[in-house]
C-alpha cells in the first residue's frame, strides 16, 4: 500500500498519517449529502464489502469521551464501549460536542488527528482483516490502512463492540 499525499486528502488525519511513517491509500468518493449513513455510502461508492469499512462514533462515557469504530453495518454497543475503557455507562455523544472536541465534523470524524486525544476503541472483527478503511477527516474520504497501524497512531485497543443491527 502506497502512501498518498495529494491535496485532496490533505486532512490533519492524513498529516499524522504521513508523520508516523504509517502506510495508507486515501480513497475519495463524490459524498450525497442526502445519504442517511455516511459508512453505508461509503462502502457502496467504493465498491467495497461494508465488513471492512468502519464508522468513527463518539460516544459520552460517564462524563467523558471515548471512541468506538465499528464496521458500517453494525452498531455500537454503548455498554461494551464504555466496559472497554472502563467506565459503566455510555450514551452517544452530542453531535456538536463530538465535532468541536475531535476538530471533524460529524460523517468526516477520524479516529486519526483527532484535536483533542479520546480513547479510541476498535471493533475485534477488524483483526481478521488485513485493511480496513476509516474516516479520513472529511465526508467523501476514506483511509485504507492495517487495524494494527490504525491503534498504533491512535493509542487505541481492541475489543468487542460492535453488534448486528
Amino acid at each position: 500500500m502506497a502512501k498518498r499525499s495529494d491535496a485532496s486528502a490533505g486532512t490533519p488525519a492524513t498529516v499524522a498519517l504521513v508523520a508516523a511513517g504509517i502506510p495508507f491509500t486515501a480513497h475519495a468518493y463524490d459524498h450525497d449529502p442526502r445519504a442517511a449513513a455516511y459508512g453505508l455510502e461509503a462502502a457502496e461508492k467504493l465498491g467495497l464489502p461494508p465488513e471492512i469499512v468502519f464508522k468513527t462514533l463518539v460516544a459520552d462515557v460517564d462524563g467523558g469521551l471515548a471512541v468506538g469504530i465499528v464496521p458500517v453495518a453494525m452498531q455500537l454497543d454503548l455498554k461494551a464501549l464504555a466496559s472497554a475503557v472502563g467506565g459503566k455507562r455510555a450514551e452517544m455523544a452530542d453531535p456538536q460536542v463530538a465535532q468541536r472536541r475531535t476538530g471533524y465534523v460529524v460523517g468526516g470524524i477520524s479516529p486519526i488527528g483527532q484535536k483533542t486525544a479520546l480513547p479510541i476503541v476498535l471493533d475485534e472483527s477488524a483483526i481478521l482483516c488485513e485493511t480496513i478503511l476509516v474516516s479520513g477527516g472529511r465526508r467523501g474520504l476514506d483511509l485504507e490502512l492495517a487495524p494494527d497501524d490504525l491503534l498504533a497512531v491512535t493509542g487505541g485497543s481492541y475489543a468487542a463492540i460492535a453488534r448486528s443491527r
